[in-house]
């Protein structure tokens, strides 16, 4: 309860199951934000995977810009004006051996630089099926939710310094993904949550945990039930801030997304048409959307608010 009271999000023990099952809901609905606690991650393996983030970004500039998009945004990017204190790498698909050595060797990551990327894209990986599963359990359906879907990494610097505090290192946004799950900076804090009544609410670190976001696919999946979390990363102090994301996409080809038949009900009517995630990530960049408003595209006429 500490952690949950420090943050303002909920904190969700993953060895207390099946018993949080309401609060995992609860925190989807309510936060569409939360914090892991007792994963099956190793402390060590976290430790491993800070150290080659901070190797990874110390490459020259030639090296970095190697690592090259599949699709927009799941390569390296630069400073530039828009985000001048953003730094970002990609790996799209990290369950393809071939794409997690490709990207190890655009960078010249080192052997145990390789291993550790490994042993962490494979862990993350199976959590993030753990929590699909858990997610769906929570509405009463037992799916194994997230088989088969792609997972991307973004591993990120943000260079902030004394001239920058009380700037924005990234502009309030959701994720297009059903959820990211996020080895935050567990010294450096600066990432902001939008809470029911509008208030941006400070996530601060907690050691040793990881960090939930839900994005716009939990929320069409949910029926609109569960909150697409509104964030941004905020300067709060003169320290280089690191953290990794791993996003739990969607389903790959022309799979659709939409709300399980099991989820409406003859008051709750489908709130989204069907659509495949390539589709919807391509609109959004498309009309420049940021924060989710592209759903709106998609609402069954006259259905009810979410």
């Amino acid at each position: 309860m500490a952690a949950a009271e420090i943050t303002g999000i909920p904190t969700i023990d993953l060895i207390d199951f099946p018993r949080q099952s309401e609060k995992l809901l609860q925190a989807c609905e309510d936060w569409g934000s939360f914090r892991l606690i007792n994963h099956d991650v190793p402390l060590t393996l976290l430790s491993e995977v800070k150290s080659v983030v901070r190797s990874l970004f110390d490459r020259p500039d030639e090296i970095k810009r190697r690592n090259t998009a599949v699709i927009p945004g799941s390569g390296y990017l630069a400073l530039k004006p828009d985000y001048p204190l953003y730094e970002a790498l990609g790996l799209y698909d990290i369950v393809s051996d071939n794409a997690l050595d490709n990207f190890c060797s655009q960078l010249d990551a080192t052997p145990q630089e390789r291993e550790t990327m490994k042993l962490f894209a494979g862990k993350l990986h199976e959590l993030g099926k753990d929590l699909g599963r858990k997610i769906a359990a929570s509405v009463g359906l037992t799916s194994n939710l997230f088989d088969g879907w792609t997972c991307q990494f973004r591993i990120n610097k943000y260079h902030f310094t004394e001239e920058t505090v009380g700037s924005v290192g990234v502009i309030t946004h959701t994720d297009s993904s059903f959820l990211t799950i996020l080895l935050d900076d567990e010294s450096v804090g600066g990432l902001e949550v939008l809470d029911k009544s509008g208030t941006f609410v400070a996530v601060d670190p907690l050691p040793g945990s990881l960090l939930v976001n839900l994005g716009d696919v939990a929320k069409v999946w949910s029926n609109g039930r569960m909150c697409n979390v509104k964030h941004r990363v905020m300067c709060k102090e003169a320290v280089t801030r690191f953290s990794v994301a791993m996003f739990v996409l969607g389903p790959k080809e022309e799979e659709a997304i939409e709300a399980p038949a099991e989820l409406l009900k003859p008051d709750q009517p489908r709130v989204y048409h069907p659509f495949t995630y390539n589709e919807y990530r391509k609109l959004r960049i498309a009309h420049g959307h940021q924060a989710g408003e592209a759903l709106s595209i998609y609402e069954v006429e006259n259905a009810p608010s979410a």
